[in-house]
This record gives structure tokens, C-alpha cells and sequence, in this order.
């Protein structure tokens, strides 16, 4: 699914869910069947087992947020977990739809319990980067893995990326700015002509955290064929991803200017230019710009140009043109064809 050489030209783009679903599997459902529509590639949400991800110190802390679901942070993160015996009925829909079913492992358990459920694609959040015990566990599953590399430096993601390619070569590493909303002078699109160059055998790709629809066509010119971009079914909603998320139509015009950018790139072929329709109707075509007699060259001075009917010697063409002699007279206003030169 990553080989570079299966992905080619054509662009894979996950639209991350992440949480946006509140809690509620009808709403996640309807993520599923909404982004599918949409043009997704894959759903990806997250699945943690919060008890064992915390310490018991972290889960029972008081939290106070305009975005908190409980007082408590560990009851907070429950309240935004997708409940295991859900993870399935995801899955058939994901496969209904004919998009690939994604889901973060943020620990352990969850990890084996994605796998036991069948999930398609595992990602390894940036938070994870480095995590080479965590990271090997996840190769050795066998299933194609996306790595977002947001805050990490050079010698942790080459081995991180190392400790994948041990087991096998579908990875997708993804250039990320662990920055929510990430600012589009924050963006730093550069870096992945450094990730192509350094990780030739993978797929390489961009997750972001920008607002908007631009990131995505730009990081395809820059190289990038995987595309993780969050999205929501209403930016209001409770919750700290929502507000740089895309909604259904922003995700449309995503998907929609990233897969048009290779057909905007390759140049026109020389026998479609200037026979577009607009030149057809309102071309000029070389006329007599004053009296020219038989035997007396064409030149600068004395040609000129005119809208008829029909086309004649385009004006663009009257390089071909001067120099020529006449072989019969032409009047003033007349248009000039090719039987009017000499050879």
C-alpha cells in the first residue's frame, strides 16, 4: 500500500477523526460514511487504554477546560474513547464504504486489540517517536504503518524509521509540526525534500494541523503522496480539535485541488497551442497594413492585423512572413495567405 512504486503519482489521504466523534458511535459512524463520500483513502481514529497509558497520578488529576467532558482527566479521556466492542462495527463500515480502517495504537493493549479487531493501517503519532520498544512491537505486527515525525530530530526519526524497515517496507512517514492549529508560516513544507532524500524506500507524506485547504497542494509539488488532515462534522462543536479540523466541504476541496495538482504541472503539447477555441473566434490574421505590390517584400512597416470570419496567416505566424516577396498585388486591408508568397 506504501511501496513507492504501487503508490506512484497517486495521492492516499486519510482524514483523521481522531476523537472529533465525542464519545458517540453513531457519530463516528456517520464520520465514516460522510468522509468516504467526501474522497478519504482511510478513517483513522485513536484508540488508548487510558488506565494503562496514565499513572495513576495523571488519570486521577482534577481538570478544568472549556473543552473538559468530566473534572477529572482520566474520566475526561473515557468520556472521548471509543469503546472496544465498537472497533468492529467501524470496520465493516470502513470496508462497506471502501475506505481502509485506520486507528492510532497509543499503547500496548490498545495495539493487540486493533490487531485482533483487523485494522488495515496502524499510525504512530508523533508522541510516540523514538519509542523504539513500542515502535519494534508495532513492525512486528505486519501491517502498513504511518509515522508523523512532528517534534522529532534527525537521529530519532532515522531510527525509528530504521526499526520499521527491519520488518517491512510498507511505511509511510509523514512530515508533521506538533503545533494545534499550526500556523501556515509554521508549516515547514521543506522538510520533505529532506525526508525523500533520506528515506528513499518510504512513502512520504504530511499531517498537519493548518486550518486550511493550501498545505495539502503544496506538499504534493513538494513530493508529498500521503496526506493526514483532521476533520469534523461542525467546527463548534466541544473539543480541542474541531476548530482547525475540515468539515465535509472543506475536505472535499482538499482532496479535490491535491489530486488535480499533477494534471495542472505537465506543459501543453505544441499541436494544441494556438488552436484554442478563443484564438479560432478572435485571432488576427495578417492583412496589408498599406498597398504592397507584386515582387515587393513583406516587412514590419507594411504588414498589420485584423479580425475576420475565418482565420488566415495568424498574426503570431508573420515571422514566416516577412522577408517573403509578394507575387501579386495586395490591397490595402487585404488578408494574406500563404498562396500570396513566393517560395
Amino acid at each position: 500500500m506504501f511501496r513507492k512504486k504501487e503508490l506512484g503519482e497517486e495521492p492516499f489521504i486519510i482524514a483523521e477523526v481522531g476523537q472529533n466523534h465525542q464519545g458517540d458511535l453513531d457519530i463516528a459512524r456517520e464520520y465514516i460514511r460522510m468522509f468516504a463520500f467526501e474522497g478519504a483513502d482511510a478513517i483513522k481514529f485513536q484508540t488508548r487504554n487510558n488506565k494503562y497509558l496514565f499513572s495513576k497520578g495523571a488519570y486521577e488529576a482534577p481538570y478544568q477546560s472549556e473543552n473538559a467532558f468530566a473534572d477529572v482527566y482520566g474520566h475526561h479521556r473515557e468520556k472521548l474513547e471509543l469503546k472496544p466492542e465498537w472497533l468492529p462495527i467501524l470496520k465493516d463500515d470502513c470496508a462497506k464504504q471502501g475506505v481502509k480502517f485506520m486507528s492510532t495504537a497509543f499503547d500496548e493493549p490498545s495495539l493487540d486489540l486493533l490487531c485482533e479487531v483487523g485494522v488495515d493501517l496502524i499510525k504512530i503519532a508523533s508522541f510516540d517517536l523514538g519509542n523504539l520498544p513500542f515502535i519494534h512491537k508495532i513492525a512486528k505486527k505486519g501491517r502498513p504503518v504511518v509515522l508523523s515525525v512532528g517534534g522529532g530530530k534527525a537521529d530519532q526519526i532515522s531510527s525509528s524509521v530504521q526499526v520499521l524497515l527491519d520488518h517491512h517496507d510498507e511505511v509511510a512517514v509523514l512530515h508533521c509540526v506538533s503545533e494545534y492549529p499550526c500556523e501556515f508560516n509554521r508549516l515547514g513544507l521543506d522538510n520533505i525534500d529532506l525526508l525523500i532524500k533520506r528515506f528513499p524506500e518510504c512513502a512520504i507524506g504530511s499531517s498537519d494541523h493548518f486550518n486550511g485547504i493550501l498545505s495539502g497542494p503544496l506538499a504534493y509539488i513538494k513530493g508529498a503522496r500521503v496526506f493526514e488532515k483532521h476533520v469534523t462534522l461542525n467546527r463548534a462543536w466541544k473539543g480541542t480539535d474541531h476548530s482547525f479540523a475540515l468539515e465535509p466541504q472543506g475536505f472535499r476541496n482538499f482532496v479535490r485541488d491535491i489530486k488535480r495538482v499533477r494534471h495542472m504541472l505537465p506543459p501543453k503539447h505544441d499541436d494544441h497551442i494556438g488552436n484554442e477555441p478563443v484564438f479560432k473566434k478572435l485571432g488576427k490574421s495578417l492583412v496589408a497594413h498599406v498597398e504592397i505590390k507584386a515582387g515587393e517584400k513583406f516587412t514590419l512597416d507594411n504588414l498589420s492585423g485584423r479580425i475576420f470570419r475565418r482565420q488566415f496567416i495568424q498574426v503570431r505566424e508573420s515571422n514566416k512572413v516577412i522577408g517573403r516577396t509578394a507575387k501579386r498585388d495586395i490591397a490595402q486591408g487585404e488578408a494574406i495567405q500563404y498562396a500570396d508568397l513566393d517560395v
